[in-house]
């Protein structure tokens, strides 16, 4: 298929940083959509942004470039002509002359996607050189959603984020190489995750209408206030292919349940240790040492599971404070598609720290001209 390029832009050099008035674009493709934000190099935030409701393909070779050429493509000529025409002709004048580039180049981009640590080799193979044509763009970015979740919950810096939602995965880096914690899914993880939760909570209601210790009468009211009788669950559940979405949804049950029932209080205390256990095994050590010898390091939270507020929120700060002393606990500055944005103003001024990675993080070689990074991964606890 070919996808033609839109009249206003330019195409950019690789070499030399962009300049303050130049676009960049980030992208964050996941389970509910693909997200496209517009930002200027010199500008924070988005300019603006758009959603495609419709998620992007996944087949047997992977993630569907195409598919998700198809739909990034239109939505990214929307924004640069809503851009445009809010723009006066002076300011557009001025943002060149400051940048000596036109302020229609599309600068960077960089792409978030989910499952693009093992399903994004055809993204990885067609991408760069399929927006290099259509949008004129030569620095192109293609990150795991854990690495745009990074970018937009802790910059540039060292740090963790614990990115928690129907799953679970934690990310660190010391800005020399990736340490990855979790995130294998409802079967062989997720521990601590939404699914995790909504789990456990079916669990001990299904124990309370057996009658077996263990049991919460609270949590099975409340499965029969959401599924139904508790003898019909298992034919809800079993056949339904977005079985860990259903779990997870019985979640806030047992944050509302935790205030007065010890069995759901107990719930949310396991996930806090999960998670924090997770968030412990990919922290950096600290290099700076606070007053009383402990670290400096950042674990921010990001994702809806924390949206649960202090039923879970509290056992976790107080499991964090006991696997991480010292270290500051943060809520995300920025959501995945913010990390997105920020990776691609990064890339377009030569200033891209985050580790380069086949498939956490990956610049075409040919693009690594002036900037910084190494690539490093580890699954599992840091080393020291």
């Amino acid at each position: 298929m070919t996808h033609a390029a839109p009249a206003a832009t330019h195409a950019v050099p690789a070499g030399g940083p962009a300049g303050s008035g130049a676009y960049v674009l980030g992208v964050d493709s996941g389970g509910s959509g693909l997200r496209v934000a517009l930002g200027r190099v010199g500008e924070p935030g988005p300019l603006a942004t758009t959603v495609c409701a419709e998620p992007v393909r996944t087949g047997p070779g992977g993630i569907d470039a195409g598919h998700l050429l198809d739909q990034l493509l239109p939505a990214a000529r929307e924004l640069l002509e809503r851009a445009s025409a809010a723009a006066s002709a002076e300011t557009r004048s001025d943002a060149a002359r400051a940048g000596g580039t036109s302020a229609y180049e599309v600068a960077a981009v960089a792409i978030g996607a989910a499952g693009m640590a093992t399903l994004g080799e055809r993204l990885r193979a067609e991408l760069p050189g399929a927006l290099a044509d259509a949008l004129g763009v030569r620095r192109v970015a293609l990150a795991a959603d854990a690495v745009t979740a990074y970018a937009g919950a802790v910059g540039q810096r060292p740090g963790a984020v614990v990115a928690g939602g129907t799953g679970m995965i934690a990310l660190g880096t010391d800005l020399k190489e990736w340490h990855r914690a979790d995130g294998w899914g409802h079967l062989l993880g997720d521990s601590g995750g939404g699914a995790w939760i909504g789990r456990a909570g079916l669990d001990a209601a299904m124990r309370a209408h057996d009658g077996r210790r263990g049991g919460s009468a609270a949590l099975l009211d409340r499965l029969r206030a959401v599924f139904g009788a508790a003898e019909t669950l298992p034919g809800l559940l079993y056949p339904r292919s977005d079985r860990p979405a259903v779990l997870a949804s019985f979640a806030p049950e047992v944050a509302a349940c935790a205030g007065a029932d010890p069995v759901a209080a107990g719930i949310l205390r396991q996930a806090a240790s999960h998670v924090a256990e997770a968030a412990a095994a990919v922290c950096p050590a600290p290099t700076e040492p606070d007053g009383e010898g402990g670290g400096t390091g950042e674990v921010a939270l990001t994702g809806g599971l924390f949206r649960m507020g202090e039923p879970l929120i509290a056992p976790l700060r107080e499991e964090l404070a006991r696997l991480l002393p010292g270290a500051r606990v943060t809520t995300a500055t920025g959501d995945p598609l913010t990390g997105a944005l920020r990776i691609a103003r990064a890339l377009a001024t030569g200033d891209l720290r985050l580790p380069r990675h086949p498939t956490m993080l990956f610049v075409p070689p040919e693009q690594e001209t002036g900037q910084r990074g190494r690539t490093a991964v580890h699954d599992g606890q840091r080393p020291g």
